[in-house]
């Protein structure tokens, strides 16, 4: 194989259709045509001599060939969109541009007011733009269509750069005419009725099963090794929902601590200590490597930074 033979193009073909496992998201994924990715693929089989994908009872799959291949074309392409992107200097007090932000609603609801409060003084043109976790997946990240994600993440891709923005502790948050309020232990706790909320990584949830312990998270598995159960009257991904719901009689949210922070100042509500240990939870910010050495995004990562001190 010469080198001087390959076309760029069907590297980044290669890329997407590793990723994809499929010729039509592969085609949408890169804005063109299904026969052209078809063409595509058909090139990269004669490129490599090597059927790339083969079709299974599971859908298209990767070849031995195509596995070994796909890091060492994912570090060239990247490496090479870094040496290309622009060195121009980044001005906030004149630009116009728009950070995309993924940020679940605990991270949007603690940082983000803090975050825009910041930029607006120094940046009276940018804007942001906040989506959720079902908005996006992780290949959006990689591909720097999102500037940034603001969540709790337990497995990430070795590509992404990440920081950790704080780690926070659970606070119980209920209504100050709780009856469980006063006193308040592990046996009324449990006594309750209880609002679960969490929703962690990309994409679209499915449905709790309150018996299966192991996929309810923190909470109830720190209660699982104290041979503890507690009674799930709701399921939510959103803790705002979470927090208005604390209202109603008798039931309790447990949650981050900065979260029920909100409602630290609303004589409605009383936040008191978990009766039982839970391990803190540590929110994260993952970036592109494509992103790291731009100027406007260098800016924008510290300012996030700063907010998240604020809190």
């Amino acid at each position: 194989m010469n080198i001087n033979n390959i076309d760029l193009n069907l590297l980044v073909y290669l890329d997407v259709l590793l990723r994809e496992k499929n010729v039509t998201r592969a085609a949408n994924q890169l804005n063109i045509t299904q026969p052209a990715m078809s063409n595509g693929l058909k090139r990269l089989r004669s490129l490599f001599n090597d059927p790339i994908l083969v079709r299974t009872s599971g859908g298209m799959a990767p070849t031995e060939r195509a596995q070994a291949l796909a890091p060492a074309i994912r570090k060239i392409l990247l490496e090479l969109e870094e040496a290309l992107q622009s060195e121009d200097s980044f001005d906030p007090t004149t630009s116009d541009r728009v950070f995309r932000l993924m940020a679940s609603d605990y991270a949007a609801s603690t940082i983000v007011p803090r975050l825009l409060s910041n930029i607006s003084k120094i940046a009276p043109n940018i804007s942001l733009d906040i989506m959720t976790p079902s908005d996006i997946n992780f290949h959006d990240v990689e591909a720097g269509k999102v500037d940034m994600a603001i969540n709790r993440f337990e497995d990430l891709p070795q590509s992404f750069h990440q920081k950790t923005l704080w780690q926070d502790s659970f606070t119980c948050l209920m209504a100050s005419k709780n009856e469980r309020a006063e006193p308040f232990g592990l046996e009324s706790y449990l006594r309750a009725k209880h609002i679960w909320v969490s929703k962690t990584g990309f994409g679209v949830g499915v449905g709790m099963n309150p018996k299966d312990v192991q996929k309810l998270g923190w909470v109830d598995e720190s209660l699982a090794k104290i041979g503890k159960k507690r009674e799930i009257k709701v399921f939510t991904r959103n803790y705002n929902v979470a927090m208005q719901l604390s209202l109603q009689d008798e039931l309790i949210s447990t949650l981050p601590t900065k979260a029920a922070a909100l409602y630290i100042d609303d004589p409605r509500y009383i936040s008191l200590a978990p009766p039982f240990d839970i391990p803190n939870i540590e929110l994260k910010m993952i970036w592109s490597p494509l992103l790291h050495h731009d100027s406007s995004h260098m800016w924008f990562r510290q300012k996030v930074l700063e907010a998240a001190q604020e809190c």
